[in-house]
Protein backbone atom coordinates (compact mmCIF):
# COMPACT_ATOMS: atom_id res chain seq x y z
CA UNK A 1 0.00 0.00 0.00
CA UNK A 2 1.09 3.36 -0.59
CA UNK A 3 -0.01 6.46 0.85
CA UNK A 4 1.87 10.38 1.44
CA UNK A 5 1.74 13.24 3.20
CA UNK A 6 2.48 17.00 1.36
CA UNK A 7 3.14 19.65 3.01
CA UNK A 8 4.91 23.30 1.73
CA UNK A 9 6.87 23.10 5.05
CA UNK A 10 10.45 22.33 3.90
CA UNK A 11 14.08 21.82 6.09
CA UNK A 12 14.15 26.01 7.17
CA UNK A 13 11.02 26.58 8.19
CA UNK A 14 11.62 23.30 10.79
CA UNK A 15 14.47 24.62 11.63
CA UNK A 16 13.38 27.94 11.86
CA UNK A 17 10.37 26.27 14.01
CA UNK A 18 12.59 25.22 16.75
CA UNK A 19 14.83 27.76 17.17
CA UNK A 20 12.00 30.70 17.74
CA UNK A 21 10.20 27.69 20.35
CA UNK A 22 11.81 24.47 21.03
CA UNK A 23 14.91 26.25 21.55
CA UNK A 24 13.66 28.00 24.79
CA UNK A 25 12.34 24.85 26.07
CA UNK A 26 15.71 22.95 26.05
CA UNK A 27 14.54 20.40 23.59
CA UNK A 28 17.01 19.03 21.51
CA UNK A 29 17.18 19.65 17.77
CA UNK A 30 16.67 16.00 16.92
CA UNK A 31 13.59 15.50 19.44
CA UNK A 32 12.13 18.47 17.78
CA UNK A 33 12.31 17.01 14.32
CA UNK A 34 10.93 13.52 15.85
CA UNK A 35 8.03 15.10 17.18
CA UNK A 36 7.30 16.63 13.60
CA UNK A 37 7.72 13.23 12.12
CA UNK A 38 5.37 11.66 14.55
CA UNK A 39 2.41 14.45 13.49
CA UNK A 40 3.01 13.60 9.70
CA UNK A 41 3.33 9.75 10.46
CA UNK A 42 0.17 9.97 12.39
CA UNK A 43 -1.66 11.87 9.76
CA UNK A 44 -0.78 9.32 7.16
CA UNK A 45 -1.74 6.43 9.48
CA UNK A 46 -4.83 7.97 9.39
CA UNK A 47 -5.49 7.88 5.81
CA UNK A 48 -4.32 4.31 5.18
CA UNK A 49 -6.08 2.97 7.82
CA UNK A 50 -2.83 1.38 9.48
CA UNK A 51 -0.68 1.12 12.59
CA UNK A 52 2.67 2.33 11.03
CA UNK A 53 4.37 1.71 14.53
CA UNK A 54 7.49 0.27 14.50
CA UNK A 55 8.26 1.07 10.61
CA UNK A 56 11.35 2.18 10.17
CA UNK A 57 11.72 5.75 8.59
CA UNK A 58 14.45 6.48 5.95
CA UNK A 59 14.94 10.13 5.32
CA UNK A 60 17.09 11.56 2.65
CA UNK A 61 18.61 15.50 1.56
CA UNK A 62 18.47 18.48 3.80
CA UNK A 63 17.75 16.85 6.96
CA UNK A 64 21.08 15.65 7.33
CA UNK A 65 22.69 19.24 6.87
CA UNK A 66 23.43 21.82 9.54
CA UNK A 67 19.94 22.99 9.95
CA UNK A 68 18.39 19.85 9.63
CA UNK A 69 17.59 17.01 12.22
CA UNK A 70 21.57 16.43 12.52
CA UNK A 71 24.57 16.90 10.87
CA UNK A 72 26.29 14.12 9.15
CA UNK A 73 29.46 14.45 7.12
CA UNK A 74 29.15 13.93 3.18
CA UNK A 75 30.25 11.30 1.38
CA UNK A 76 33.17 11.74 -0.89
CA UNK A 77 33.60 10.93 -4.82
CA UNK A 78 33.58 8.32 -6.25
CA UNK A 79 30.22 6.93 -5.30
CA UNK A 80 28.91 3.93 -5.98
CA UNK A 81 25.74 4.16 -7.71
CA UNK A 82 24.21 1.38 -5.72
CA UNK A 83 24.19 3.49 -2.57
CA UNK A 84 26.30 1.35 -0.74
CA UNK A 85 29.03 4.17 0.36
CA UNK A 86 25.94 6.62 1.96
CA UNK A 87 26.94 7.91 5.17
CA UNK A 88 24.39 7.14 7.57
CA UNK A 89 23.22 7.47 10.88
CA UNK A 90 20.56 5.37 12.63
CA UNK A 91 18.24 6.55 15.91
CA UNK A 92 17.15 3.94 17.74
CA UNK A 93 13.35 3.49 18.40
CA UNK A 94 11.84 4.82 21.63
CA UNK A 95 9.17 4.48 24.31
CA UNK A 96 7.67 8.63 22.40
CA UNK A 97 9.21 7.22 18.99
CA UNK A 98 8.41 3.86 17.99
CA UNK A 99 10.53 4.18 14.81
CA UNK A 100 13.78 3.22 14.17
CA UNK A 101 15.31 6.08 11.70
CA UNK A 102 17.89 5.76 9.15
CA UNK A 103 19.23 9.77 7.85
CA UNK A 104 21.48 9.55 4.23
CA UNK A 105 23.98 12.01 3.70
CA UNK A 106 24.77 13.70 0.50
CA UNK A 107 28.10 13.70 -1.20
CA UNK A 108 30.74 15.99 -1.91
CA UNK A 109 34.02 16.81 -4.35
CA UNK A 110 36.57 18.55 -3.80
CA UNK A 111 34.69 21.80 -5.08
CA UNK A 112 30.73 21.11 -4.32
CA UNK A 113 28.27 19.29 -2.00
CA UNK A 114 25.11 18.09 -2.82
CA UNK A 115 22.17 16.28 -0.53
CA UNK A 116 19.60 14.48 -1.41
CA UNK A 117 19.81 13.95 -5.89
CA UNK A 118 22.57 11.61 -5.08
CA UNK A 119 19.28 9.74 -3.62
CA UNK A 120 17.37 9.83 -6.45
CA UNK A 121 20.09 8.42 -9.14
CA UNK A 122 20.48 5.69 -7.00
CA UNK A 123 16.95 5.13 -7.23
CA UNK A 124 16.98 6.04 -11.14
CA UNK A 125 19.48 3.77 -11.74
CA UNK A 126 18.25 0.60 -9.74
CA UNK A 127 15.23 1.25 -12.08
CA UNK A 128 14.73 -1.23 -15.01
CA UNK A 129 14.15 1.84 -17.45
CA UNK A 130 17.32 3.50 -16.82
CA UNK A 131 19.70 0.56 -15.01
CA UNK A 132 21.84 0.69 -18.49
CA UNK A 133 23.00 3.78 -17.85
CA UNK A 134 24.87 2.38 -14.91
CA UNK A 135 27.88 1.29 -17.19
CA UNK A 136 27.90 3.89 -19.51
CA UNK A 137 28.85 7.43 -19.87
CA UNK A 138 26.30 9.91 -18.73
CA UNK A 139 25.13 13.10 -17.38
CA UNK A 140 22.24 12.98 -15.75
CA UNK A 141 20.46 16.29 -15.42
CA UNK A 142 18.38 17.66 -12.89
CA UNK A 143 16.88 21.32 -12.89
CA UNK A 144 15.45 23.54 -10.03
CA UNK A 145 16.32 26.24 -8.10
CA UNK A 146 20.37 24.39 -7.93
CA UNK A 147 20.44 22.36 -10.65
CA UNK A 148 22.57 19.81 -10.62
CA UNK A 149 24.24 17.99 -13.10
CA UNK A 150 25.85 14.27 -12.10
CA UNK A 151 28.55 12.31 -14.16
CA UNK A 152 28.16 8.53 -14.41
CA UNK A 153 30.44 6.27 -15.13
CA UNK A 154 31.38 2.81 -14.17
CA UNK A 155 28.44 1.91 -11.97
CA UNK A 156 29.92 4.97 -9.90
CA UNK A 157 28.97 8.97 -9.62
CA UNK A 158 32.66 10.34 -10.56
CA UNK A 159 31.42 14.07 -10.84
CA UNK A 160 29.07 16.57 -10.79
CA UNK A 161 28.34 20.26 -10.67
CA UNK A 162 26.03 22.70 -9.26
CA UNK A 163 23.93 25.54 -11.28
CA UNK A 164 22.41 28.36 -9.40
CA UNK A 165 20.20 28.12 -12.87
CA UNK A 166 16.74 28.78 -11.13
CA UNK A 167 18.05 30.65 -7.81
CA UNK A 168 19.32 33.51 -10.00
CA UNK A 169 15.81 33.98 -12.52
CA UNK A 170 14.16 34.20 -8.99
CA UNK A 171 16.57 37.46 -8.21
CA UNK A 172 16.37 38.81 -11.43
CA UNK A 173 12.82 38.43 -12.02
CA UNK A 174 11.72 39.88 -8.40
CA UNK A 175 14.48 42.07 -7.12
CA UNK A 176 16.67 43.38 -9.73
CA UNK A 177 16.07 46.22 -12.13
CA UNK A 178 14.69 43.75 -14.55
CA UNK A 179 11.77 43.00 -12.39
CA UNK A 180 9.29 45.20 -14.06
CA UNK A 181 10.63 44.36 -17.45
CA UNK A 182 9.48 40.54 -16.72
CA UNK A 183 5.98 38.81 -15.44
CA UNK A 184 5.92 34.87 -15.06
CA UNK A 185 3.12 33.24 -16.43
CA UNK A 186 2.19 29.25 -16.60
CA UNK A 187 5.52 27.64 -18.00
CA UNK A 188 3.19 24.41 -19.18
CA UNK A 189 1.01 26.38 -21.72
CA UNK A 190 2.66 28.81 -23.39
CA UNK A 191 1.89 30.59 -27.06
CA UNK A 192 4.41 29.91 -30.00
CA UNK A 193 6.08 33.75 -29.25
CA UNK A 194 6.51 32.99 -25.93
CA UNK A 195 8.19 29.93 -27.29
CA UNK A 196 10.12 31.97 -29.76
CA UNK A 197 11.22 34.42 -27.08
CA UNK A 198 12.62 31.38 -25.17
CA UNK A 199 14.91 29.77 -27.74
CA UNK A 200 15.78 33.18 -28.51
CA UNK A 201 17.93 33.29 -25.18
CA UNK A 202 18.89 30.07 -25.43
CA UNK A 203 20.83 31.12 -29.09
CA UNK A 204 21.89 34.46 -27.25
CA UNK A 205 23.97 32.53 -24.66
CA UNK A 206 25.48 30.53 -26.72
CA UNK A 207 27.32 34.02 -28.27
CA UNK A 208 27.13 36.50 -25.71
CA UNK A 209 28.55 37.20 -21.89
CA UNK A 210 25.39 36.30 -19.98
CA UNK A 211 26.28 40.15 -17.71
CA UNK A 212 25.91 42.10 -20.99
CA UNK A 213 22.30 39.35 -22.35
CA UNK A 214 20.55 39.80 -18.85
CA UNK A 215 20.50 43.46 -19.40
CA UNK A 216 18.87 43.05 -22.67
CA UNK A 217 15.75 41.94 -21.29
CA UNK A 218 15.67 45.56 -19.87
CA UNK A 219 16.09 46.71 -23.67
CA UNK A 220 13.46 44.20 -25.02
CA UNK A 221 10.83 46.02 -22.85
CA UNK A 222 12.02 49.84 -23.24
CA UNK A 223 11.88 49.21 -26.86
CA UNK A 224 8.88 47.02 -27.29
CA UNK A 225 10.18 44.27 -28.74
CA UNK A 226 8.73 41.72 -25.85
CA UNK A 227 6.11 41.53 -23.76
CA UNK A 228 6.56 40.92 -20.58
CA UNK A 229 5.45 37.17 -20.31
CA UNK A 230 7.35 36.68 -23.65
CA UNK A 231 10.87 39.14 -21.63
CA UNK A 232 10.27 36.58 -18.64
CA UNK A 233 10.58 33.49 -21.03
CA UNK A 234 13.64 35.66 -22.99
CA UNK A 235 15.92 35.59 -19.47
CA UNK A 236 14.62 32.08 -18.52
CA UNK A 237 16.53 30.94 -22.05
CA UNK A 238 19.63 33.05 -21.19
CA UNK A 239 19.79 31.23 -17.96
CA UNK A 240 18.87 27.82 -18.91
CA UNK A 241 20.98 28.29 -22.03
CA UNK A 242 24.04 28.87 -20.29
CA UNK A 243 23.82 26.30 -18.05
CA UNK A 244 23.55 23.47 -20.96
CA UNK A 245 25.39 25.11 -23.43
CA UNK A 246 28.90 23.82 -22.43
CA UNK A 247 27.35 20.33 -22.63
CA UNK A 248 27.90 20.18 -26.29
CA UNK A 249 31.55 19.49 -25.42
CA UNK A 250 31.23 16.41 -24.00
CA UNK A 251 30.41 15.05 -27.10
CA UNK A 252 30.78 10.99 -25.99
CA UNK A 253 28.40 11.38 -22.93
CA UNK A 254 24.95 10.33 -22.97
CA UNK A 255 22.87 12.96 -21.72
CA UNK A 256 19.39 12.39 -19.65
CA UNK A 257 17.22 14.72 -18.74
CA UNK A 258 15.21 14.48 -15.19
CA UNK A 259 12.62 17.09 -14.18
CA UNK A 260 9.42 17.27 -13.29
CA UNK A 261 6.26 18.90 -14.55
CA UNK A 262 7.41 22.78 -13.60
CA UNK A 263 11.03 23.08 -15.50
CA UNK A 264 10.22 19.71 -18.13
CA UNK A 265 9.17 21.55 -21.27
CA UNK A 266 11.85 24.58 -21.03
CA UNK A 267 14.69 21.75 -20.32
CA UNK A 268 13.53 20.48 -23.01
CA UNK A 269 13.27 23.19 -25.38
CA UNK A 270 16.56 24.38 -24.16
CA UNK A 271 18.46 21.07 -25.04
CA UNK A 272 16.92 20.58 -28.49
CA UNK A 273 17.63 24.42 -29.21
CA UNK A 274 21.54 23.67 -28.63
CA UNK A 275 21.36 20.16 -30.89
CA UNK A 276 21.36 18.04 -27.75
CA UNK A 277 18.04 15.94 -28.14
CA UNK A 278 19.69 13.36 -30.52
CA UNK A 279 21.60 12.03 -27.35
CA UNK A 280 19.54 12.98 -24.75
CA UNK A 281 16.91 10.76 -22.97
CA UNK A 282 14.04 11.99 -21.16
CA UNK A 283 12.54 10.67 -17.84
CA UNK A 284 8.89 11.37 -16.96
CA UNK A 285 7.77 12.95 -14.48
CA UNK A 286 6.22 10.17 -12.95
CA UNK A 287 9.34 8.14 -12.73
CA UNK A 288 11.32 11.27 -11.08
CA UNK A 289 8.30 11.45 -8.24
CA UNK A 290 9.22 7.98 -7.82
CA UNK A 291 13.11 8.10 -7.85
CA UNK A 292 13.63 9.35 -3.99
CA UNK A 293 11.49 6.29 -2.83
CA UNK A 294 13.44 4.11 -4.93
CA UNK A 295 17.09 5.42 -3.65
CA UNK A 296 15.99 5.23 -0.28
CA UNK A 297 14.77 1.83 -0.35
CA UNK A 298 18.14 0.77 -2.19
CA UNK A 299 20.01 2.32 -0.04
CA UNK A 300 18.16 1.00 3.10
CA UNK A 301 18.97 -2.78 2.15
CA UNK A 302 22.32 -2.35 1.06
CA UNK A 303 23.62 -0.57 4.91
CA UNK A 304 21.12 -3.46 6.28
CA UNK A 305 23.27 -5.80 4.71
CA UNK A 306 26.33 -4.12 5.65
CA UNK A 307 25.31 -4.23 9.52
CA UNK A 308 24.31 -8.10 9.72
CA UNK A 309 27.51 -9.01 8.04
CA UNK A 310 29.13 -6.68 10.55
CA UNK A 311 27.17 -8.31 13.82
CA UNK A 312 27.44 -11.75 12.40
Amino acid sequence: MIGEVLSSEGIAATYSAWKLTAKDKLMVRAQFFKNYLRQQIDILAARLSLDLNKVTIVISGMASSSIGMEEIPYTDLPYAVDGSQSSIRFFDMSEDFPHEIMLISGVKSDVDVMRGEETQLVGLLNMSELSSFQNKEAIFIFPGTHSKHMYVQGNELVGFQTFMTGEIFKIMSHYSILKDSVENGNQNDLTQEEISAFRSGVRQSEHANILNSLFKVRTNQLFDKMNRKQNALYMSGLLIGNELKDLKEKESWDLVLCSGNNLYELYKLGIEELDLAQRTTTVSAGIIDKATVAGQVKIFQNQKIKLNNNNA
